[in-house]
């Protein structure tokens, strides 16, 4: 890999996990989903399951997604 997570080939449909959140349409309409990218170590995709999200992604190396998580649990106050 030259760093460029993009470059990798997208995991397949069934290895998303979905983190679902408030109901405002369809029962996965509100849904962040995550699967780790195959053949990298630790980087993963994360799509959002609106029709206005098909087809988007992001990606990000596992220390990347692990400091959004931890800024954003510190930001929101929440507890594990």
């Amino acid at each position: 890999m030259n760093g460029n997570l993009y470059a990798l080939s997208a995991p397949a449909a069934d290895a998303f996990s979905d983190f679902c959140g408030g109901n405002a349409g369809s029962p996965h309409e509100t849904c962040v989903s995550l699967a780790a990218i195959p053949g990298s170590e630790a980087s993963f995709v994360i799509r959002d399951s609106k029709p206005e999200g098909a087809g988007k992604e992001l990606r990000f190396t596992g220390s990347e997604l692990d400091d959004f998580a931890a800024g954003w649990v510190r930001t929101r106050g929440l507890t594990l």
